[in-house]
């Protein structure tokens, strides 16, 4: 299965989904002096020099135009391309506290379970901003207005919050009054085998992307972000439909193809015998940011193809 969002873990966006209860190795070592010695910038001051751990914040403060502003982001980050250009600072748990000390920011963004980096820098007199991973759709729209309001974007995070909202709000009404599949959202398996599977539960921005998008997640009773499954328990859900996400690798047509006949050897389960099989290849898909209403879309037409003739 092609590989995910911000840590190097071969499963990193089942780690994300569970970013929430992770605690952050300790980090070995004191500040550097130098940094410990800088004179902390005034308590709620517009920053100058950001530094991103976290992929979702970075695509947010680009899209409020913030962007320039940036000037470290974490290994993970891909989007924009403007990313490609600035220096890497880590990640989730591997965060490089030297090198982000020699950038001299003013504001870290990390994630909010971090907390052995942001004792560290709080030492160095370095204001975080704690980013809390998508625990719902709702959360990924207030966050934007909050990272805006701490960064001085006030204004252009309302207006990308209106945006995004108008949008989602028109998914709504294109699947408002359509029958909702029974749908099973797969976010990683091994490649070219139905093991290591792992779905949406029902909770979380993936399921609510489902839900908006006009999809019953088969796994609505378990209330976890993440499930780990086997082909018996698909079988046993029966969903009508199966959305499957791949991301950060290309994938060939013949193996996009080969990816999709893996399914087959269910052949008794709904989705499967009605071809109602759909990969969907892109991280606009996953990441818990500006993208997100597109990453709905997407699932929308998906499941609701007559919802969208002509448009």
């Amino acid at each position: 299965m092609r590989r995910l969002l911000p840590t190097p873990s071969t499963r990193p966006l089942v780690r994300l989904l569970l970013a929430a209860a992770l605690l952050v190795a300790t980090w070995p070592g004191p500040a550097r002096p130098a940094a410990a010695a800088r004179t902390a910038p005034a308590a709620g001051a517009r920053p100058a020099r950001i530094v991103s751990l976290v992929p979702a914040a970075t695509e947010m403060l680009f899209a409020i135009g913030a962007g320039p502003r940036l000037v470290g982001v974490s290994s993970y980050d891909h989007f924009p391309p403007q990313v490609n250009r600035l220096p890497r600072v880590g990640a989730l748990i591997d965060p490089d506290l030297e090198r982000i000390f020699e950038l001299h920011p003013d504001l870290v963004v990390l994630y909010a379970t971090q907390d052995d980096l942001r004792q560290q820098l709080d030492h160095a007199g370095i204001p975080a901003y704690p980013f809390i991973n998508g625990a719902s759709l709702s959360d990924v729209l207030s966050t934007i207005r909050s990272l805006g309001a701490r960064v001085g974007s006030d204004t252009e995070a309302a207006a990308l919050d209106a945006r995004l909202t108008a949008r989602i709000d028109a998914v709504k009404a294109a699947v408002a009054g359509r029958p909702r599949p029974r749908t099973l959202l797969v976010f990683q398996r091994a490649p070219f085998a139905l093991r290591d599977i792992y779905a949406s539960g029902g909770v979380g921005f993936l399921n609510d992307m489902l839900e908006v998008a006009g999809g019953d997640n088969v796994f609505a009773d378990i209330k976890r972000q993440s499930v780990q499954i086997s082909s018996e328990t698909v079988i046993a859900r029966a969903p009508q439909a199966i959305l499957e996400l791949h991301y950060t690798q290309p994938l060939s047509p013949a193996d996009l193809a080969r990816e999709a006949a893996t399914w087959n050897v269910l052949g008794s389960v709904p989705a499967v015998r009605d071809h109602q099989v759909h990969l969907l290849v892109g991280d606009d898909l996953v990441v818990p940011g500006p993208r997100i209403a597109e990453g709905i879309e997407r699932m929308a037409r998906a499941l609701h193809p007559d919802a969208f003739k002509g448009k």
